[in-house]
């Protein structure tokens, strides 16, 4: 061994995570390279669903229409629009992402059923 660094990290050339090109031949566009880093931090922030656990609870509104709302479920740790689009299947409900608070809301009185399909997706249920 010659070279102070030979053999570790500090002598290989760095490479492109997205393509795996050395950095000097990489093609990815700056745009590319955005999108899979936002992939790459989404990825990261997304949870486990048994580490989560959801508040399920009836609301009844105006005009005696009734509401299951889901709560405790964060947007940053899960796909809220996927969830819902089960929930939804699940139920034979219409429904809807309260993406500023973080809330899942199904048309009608579905408690029994939306906890059953949470706890076979393996999320806590209260």
């Amino acid at each position: 061994m010659t070279r102070l660094f030979s053999g570790t990290p500090f002598d290989i050339p760095p490479q492109c995570d997205d393509c795996g090109k050395l950095q000097s031949e990489c093609a990815c566009t700056p745009a590319e390279k955005a999108d899979a880093e936002k992939k790459r931090q989404r990825d990261a922030d997304r949870l486990e669903p048994g580490k989560q656990t959801a508040k399920i609870r009836i609301e009844k509104r105006k005009a005696k229409r009734v509401v299951t709302v889901v709560d405790g479920l964060t947007a940053k740790a899960n796909d809220l629009p996927a969830l819902l689009s089960k929930l939804q299947a699940k139920c034979g409900a219409g429904g809807t992402v309260k993406a500023d608070e973080d809330r899942l809301e199904l048309q009608g009185d579905h408690l029994t059923s939306v906890s059953q399909t949470l706890r076979d997706l393996g999320f806590k249920v209260r």
